[in-house]
């Protein structure tokens, strides 16, 4: 059996709406009546007022940032543990990311933390909410209120997800989604942001496009980006979203089964759901650990040879050459992130999986390790 790490939900839905923005020769970022509907579909159901389309996550935190007024000298507190393109969009403003450790369990940002990391250049937060669940928000919140900080949600891969009952992308400033192939739902690529304030909003519709002029277009008001997302990207995210609750549903689902097959086991770590979130398991990441903790290459090897793909966890900030090079941090900065950082990966996950599948990778993991005596 050959089971990918994540295969995107579609149907006859995408192919319909997509055809008829071939057939309306609305293809791009400029028109279309798709991208309007998006928005306002997304940003509702991310219980927020606004949603501005991108053309991907990583320019959607960009935005975020940009509209924010994060620029050169400031500095933002980024969970280490998490996609570069967190750390990349801050960099581009000229701004320094600040890596905060992780949480046990969570493998989240730790708020415990922040207060140590703030100085007179401390302008922002960005919390990510890795792997789908959501960041303890409320002592991040009362940092930030504390500090007059600005907050930024990387909700990349957590569409749904939900804290204390909210949607993630509704408690900070600004919220920032990708809607990449492997996402909750995707529209090949693609982002959005999702904000409460018009202000922000206003900007970062702007600035996508260029920051055209109004009465004379090439007269731009501002340096701007060409950031846009694509009608024929937004007739798919319409089709998506009559599915989001379905594919998070089926995540749970994949999640439950896993989690069931691999209870008590010595060797596996699983995912955490706090009492205060909605997990939406993106992807069902685990760590190894005990006699394997640092054996994961020879488990995902042998897990291949079976036909079961899988991906190793983000490498931290603090791990990053690129950045170690350049002086701007230590690879001992953040252990906690280091420690999982080696040891996790994340096993199939897409929400077109069968119950039979689960069941071959749990039992194909399981062999694994018993092979080698766990």
């Amino acid at each position: 059996m050959k089971v990918p790490v994540s295969q995107p939900l579609l149907d006859d839905a995408e192919a319909k709406n997509v055809n008829e923005a071939l057939a309306e020769g609305a293809i791009s970022g400029f028109f279309g009546r798709f991208i309007t509907r998006f928005e306002e579909e997304f940003a509702a159901y991310s219980e927020c007022r606004y949603g501005v389309g991108a053309s991907n996550g990583t320019t959607a935190l960009h935005l975020g940032l940009v509209a924010l007024g994060i620029g050169p000298g400031d500095e933002v507190l980024v969970s280490t543990l998490t996609n570069m393109a967190s750390f990349f969009s801050v960099i581009y403003q000229g701004a320094k990311a600040v890596p905060i450790d992780c949480e046990p369990g969570t493998w989240n940002m730790n708020p415990a933390l922040l207060e140590a990391k703030i100085t007179p250049r401390t302008k922002a937060i960005m919390v990510v909410h890795l792997f789908g669940h959501p960041v303890d928000m409320d002592p991040v919140m009362a940092v930030a209120k504390k500090h007059g900080l600005a907050v930024i949600e990387d909700c990349a891969e957590a569409h749904g997800a939900t804290y204390q009952g909210r949607k993630v992308g509704s408690i900070g400033d600004v919220g920032c989604f990708s809607f990449y192939a492997n996402k909750i739902i995707t529209t090949g690529e693609g982002g959005m942001v999702t904000t409460n304030r018009k202000e922000l909003a206003d900007k970062m519709r702007g600035l996508r496009s260029l920051a055209f002029g109004d009465s004379n277009k090439f007269m731009h008001k501002d340096i701007g980006y060409n950031y846009r997302l694509t009608n024929v990207q937004a007739a798919i995210g319409c089709a998506q979203m009559g599915k989001i609750e379905r594919v998070i549903e089926a995540k749970r689902r994949i999640a439950k089964r896993y989690a069931e097959r691999f209870a008590g086991h010595p060797a596996i770590e699983l995912p955490v759901e706090r009492s205060y979130a909605r997990n939406v398991y993106w992807m069902f990441h685990i760590g190894l650990r005990g006699a394997f903790a640092d054996r994961r290459t020879w488990v995902m090897k042998r897990l291949a040879e079976r036909g079961v793909e899988s991906r190793e966890c983000f490498i931290p900030y603090n791990m990053q050459e690129i950045f170690i090079a350049r002086g701007w941090t230590a690879p001992n900065e953040c252990t906690v992130a280091n420690d999982i950082g080696l040891r996790g990966f994340y096993l199939p996950s897409g929400a077109t999986l069968s119950d039979a599948e689960i069941d071959y990778v749990g039992t194909s993991l399981l062999d694994v390790l018993g092979s080698a005596g766990a």
